[in-house]
């Protein structure tokens, strides 16, 4: 069986359907690149780097 479409954190990694506490964005500097934080990383406040402009968060 193939999954599709698997949405996963960008900064971990893990796969986040079903997840209680995910969130998705665009990102607050230049709006093009699509974050996807777990509820871990964000309650850790693990870093996430936009591809498209070298935003740096959270912070």
């Amino acid at each position: 069986m193939v999954k599709d479409n698997i949405t996963k954190c960008s900064s971990c990694s893990v796969d986040i359907a079903n997840s209680n506490g995910a969130v998705e964005f665009n990102c607050p500097n230049c709006g093009k690149y699509r974050f996807v934080r777990c509820k871990d990383c964000r309650t850790n406040s693990i870093k996430y780097v936009c591809t498209e402009c070298e935003f740096e968060g959270p912070n």
